[in-house]
């Protein structure tokens, strides 16, 4: 039979979705792009805020119209089942097998049993325990086995599942569970599979990278994992995301500043710089931590980019708060920046505070950052103007005339790219590194010309 997938959300929900398609792909079927094709969808879903579950909701009703046609079965996953798994089932009656996070292990035997029309639309009991606890992830060789659906020059490295750090507005600790470390050898392997089929560059994700081999080995072990990853042959690039301010160790600061394989890259999740509102969201960290880490960083590293996400509109944020906020992004100046309007989680501490703050506030706040964000990113990209700088090539515009490239200063589909001129002297030029000189810049991108 056919199965397509539709994977929603974050890189780390991908690789699971990756690991599902590995699964299939084992078992003989065929994978397929277009859901009027599938006998079998599988959705893997999002929860992590309102216009997330909107979009998986969305995603669900529209894919169980194809049940009309050739579809034979729905599958729905990921974190949206997770939380809302008992709902899910009574409303949405057309989804074959909904699969929480701790049905993973037994992943095959659930849908081979579905095929076998031996338990249509299977009710599998909820967990009567609701503390929030550590689930299980896949297993070594389904992570070994799961099929890169990024390209051929790179792939995300889940190194870690769920998350301790309980802020008050988040969710995942209670659809993920607690976080959890993979073994450094079964990463390592993975790393080396990734490697003999030409990619080259791993990017390391977690919920909180940060916290690598706490659990697994009482300290944390990142610096020492991104080491070893290093001496693989064929792997060009690492880089990590997700690295709370307060995990980031002068051991880890100088891994990134004396090995060349690391991309001086800081992906560095502050969400807010006010003290006051960095308790309410029970972050482990305060302005003077942030601002002094900052400092160290661009100190040791120069060329280092910053990368942070925020969340205005938090519970009982007032001007104040906000106005520390926004000297505090036009004073330091990231390279790189997102902004979320907080969102009203049910379950979480924040969804029950007092002073919820109006949607149209919040909005009027992002607006504000964004549009300052805009004007610094403007002379960021003046300033690259000059420099040469080892370039990636990854694809083609589609009337032939610019490479499109990634230099270490840019994740995929999150940051922007480099345009390159072709001519008849740089043909086949993609999946290779070249040095490229940038001659311009338009509002987001990078424009080069090769040396």
């Amino acid at each position: 039979m056919n199965v397509g997938f539709i994977s929603l959300g974050c890189s780390k929900n991908l690789i699971d979705t990756e690991v599902i398609i590995g699964k299939f792909k084992e078992h003989n079927y065929k994978i397929v792009n277009k859901p009027e094709i599938a006998d079998i969808i599988v959705i893997n879903t999002c929860g992590f805020i309102e216009s997330a579950k909107i979009e998986a909701i969305n995603t669900i009703l529209e894919m169980a119209e194809f049940k009309k046609k050739k579809c034979k079965y729905l599958i729905v996953t990921g974190c949206l089942v997770q939380r809302y798994f008992e709902d899910l089932k009574k409303e949405i009656p057309e989804v074959d097998l909904f699969l929480r996070l701790e049905d993973y292990n037994n992943l095959w035997n659930l849908i081979n049993k579905m095929i076998e029309n031996s338990i249509q639309k299977e009710k599998i009991e909820k967990t009567k325990n609701e503390k929030i606890k550590q689930l299980p992830m896949f297993a070594e060789k389904e992570y070994l086995a799961r099929e890169v659906s990024t390209g051929e020059n790179y792939s995300y490295l889940k190194i870690g599942e769920g998350c301790s750090n309980m802020c008050t507005y988040c969710a995942i600790p209670y659809i993920r569970g607690l976080f959890i470390s993979r073994p450094m050898e079964d990463i390592i392997k993975e790393a080396e599979i990734l490697a003999k089929k030409g990619i080259k560059e791993l990017i390391i994700i977690a919920q909180d990278t940060t916290k690598y081999g706490v659990d697994l080995y009482g300290e944390i072990k990142l610096a020492e994992l991104l080491q070893k990853l290093s001496k693989i042959e064929g792997i060009k690039w690492i880089r990590f995301l997700y690295s709370y301010p307060e995990g980031i160790t002068d051991e880890l600061i100088k891994t990134v500043k004396e090995n060349d394989k690391i991309c001086k890259y800081f992906d560095i999740p502050i969400q807010h710089i006010s003290d006051r509102i960095l308790k309410k969201m029970n972050r482990k960290t305060s302005k003077n931590n942030i601002e002094k880490l900052i400092s160290k960083i661009r100190k040791e590293i120069p060329e280092a980019i910053l990368r942070t996400s925020l969340i205005v509109g938090f519970p009982g944020e007032t001007k104040e708060d906000f106005e520390k906020l926004y000297n505090f992004v036009e004073k330091t100046k990231f390279d790189k920046l997102g902004v979320f309007k907080y969102s009203k989680e049910e379950g979480t501490p924040a969804s029950k505070m007092e002073n919820q703050i109006h949607y149209k506030t919040k909005q009027a706040r992002l607006d504000r950052i964004m549009n300052l964000q805009k004007q610094i990113s403007i002379k960021k990209l003046e300033n690259n103007i000059g420099d040469i700088q080892e370039t990636l090539i990854e694809n083609i515009t589609q009337d032939k005339k610019y490479y499109i490239g990634r230099t270490y200063k840019d994740i995929p589909e999150e940051d922007g790219v480099v345009y390159i001129e072709r001519d008849n002297k740089n043909q086949n030029l993609i999946n290779k590194f070249v040095k490229c000189k940038i001659v311009d810049f338009s509002d987001y991108d990078l424009i080069g010309k090769i040396m």
